[in-house]
């Protein structure tokens, strides 16, 4: 694609922001603190993009994608955080679609990709255990097979959205005498089965965002198996490459980039020692968009993006985050102090500056970038084991 052709694309994606971002999307996004956009808006968020086309930006356009290329994506990631637009959850269009879309039945690809494109359907992520977080191989959830059924006991943590989904993709232990990695299956649950119920788990910052779900005697049919049976090892790998590889590994970044942007606007600038700090941040978050650039162009030509790339970009990813919501928290000075729970939680009145109510909050919840989807040491690990041989 020409410059000149992608800065047409980049004002075409400006123009559709300014319209479709309203102003009470735009307040409601800017008090957002959690991973993704709180589940009400993020279905309306989804709602618009899916009415335009762009819903699922690395969706072949054969499953409904807009069949935009490696560069497009990023211009469309980089327009949507700097406007601070919703972030939507990933389970659904960013992981569980790509699934299916490499290893699900043509029975599978008709009845969910539709629905996962439009957001009729909302998924959640059932892989971490309570004995098992980065180290999925350890699961104890079990489903044993019963005719045309799978009966499944357990239980999964840390579950993204299970409040708010209809349905989960999870590991299952379906052959306990074969090396832990090759007993395992990749299952599609509806979340309103028999069986099944979801306990609250708040984050230190007050979200409500990650849960605790139960399953007792689940049935499900063979029919919503991934892959074949003990093979869910494979799905699961792959689904990971898109967890850690995606194309949002410097949204969340950028959305805070903005929000910096924004704050040094109404504040005549930022202090000299700030500035430095921002600008080694960008400067590393367009290093950052070269990789995925790279990884990106990769998997529109049909190759894996591979453990080790992924775990690079999600290394980078939990590092940006985390330094763009230190330099934030540090930004807003004295306000970063104050207790905002009020109004980011109960429609209360903000304390001090609008800019300032996310910043503590924020922060706090930075700290789940380097647990969540493998952690940072996992990560280091696949590197020198696959990277470096070691």
């Amino acid at each position: 694609m020409t410059d000149l052709a992608l800065e047409t694309f980049r004002n075409e994606v400006r123009a559709f922001l300014d319209q479709a971002l309203t102003t009470d999307l735009r307040q409601e996004a800017d008090r957002q603190t959690g991973t993704f956009a709180e589940p009400a808006l993020a279905q309306r968020w989804h709602r618009i993009l899916y009415r335009q086309g762009w819903a699922a930006p690395s969706w072949p356009t054969e499953f409904g994608g807009p069949g935009w290329t490696a560069q497009q994506k990023l211009v469309f990631e980089r327009e949507c955080a700097l406007a601070n637009a919703p972030l939507l959850p990933a389970m659904g269009i960013s992981m569980c679609g790509p699934v299916l879309i490499g290893h699900g039945t043509a029975e599978q690809k008709a009845r969910f990709l539709p629905s996962i494109l439009s957001g009729e359907d909302r998924w959640c992520q059932g892989y971490s255990e309570p004995g098992a977080g980065s180290d999925l191989a350890s699961i104890k959830t079990r489903a044993i097979r019963d005719g045309d059924e799978y009966v499944i006991d357990g239980t999964k943590i840390w579950t993204t959205f299970a409040h708010a989904s209809n349905w989960m993709f999870l590991l299952a232990r379906t052959d306990t005498e074969a090396r832990p990695q090759a007993g395992i299956t990749f299952l599609l649950v509806p979340m309103d089965t028999p069986g099944i119920s979801v306990s609250p788990i708040l984050s230190m910052s007050g979200e409500h965002e990650v849960n605790q779900v139960f399953l007792d005697n689940v049935r499900i049919p063979v029919a919503n198996r991934v892959g074949e049976e003990n093979q869910g090892w494979t799905v699961a790998k792959y689904l990971l490459e898109f967890e850690r590889g995606g194309v949002a590994a410097t949204g969340r970044t950028l959305r805070v980039v903005g929000l910096l942007r924004r704050m040094a606007q109404e504040n005549g600038g930022l202090p000299p020692s700030l500035l430095r700090r921002y600008a080694a941040l960008d400067v590393d978050i367009r290093a950052t968009e070269y990789t995925q650039q790279r990884m990106l162009a990769a998997i529109d030509s049909g190759q894996s993006v591979g453990n080790a790339n992924a775990s690079i970009l999600k290394l980078k990813a939990s590092q940006l985050y985390q330094t763009a919501s230190q330099l934030f928290l540090d930004a807003v000075g004295e306000w970063g102090l104050v207790d905002q729970a009020a109004a980011l939680y109960e429609g209360g009145q903000v304390v001090g500056p609008d800019y300032c109510v996310t910043a503590a909050a924020r922060f706090m919840n930075s700290k789940a970038m380097s647990i969540f989807g493998g952690t940072s040491e996992v990560q280091k690990t696949i590197l020198a084991r696959g990277a470096l041989g070691l």
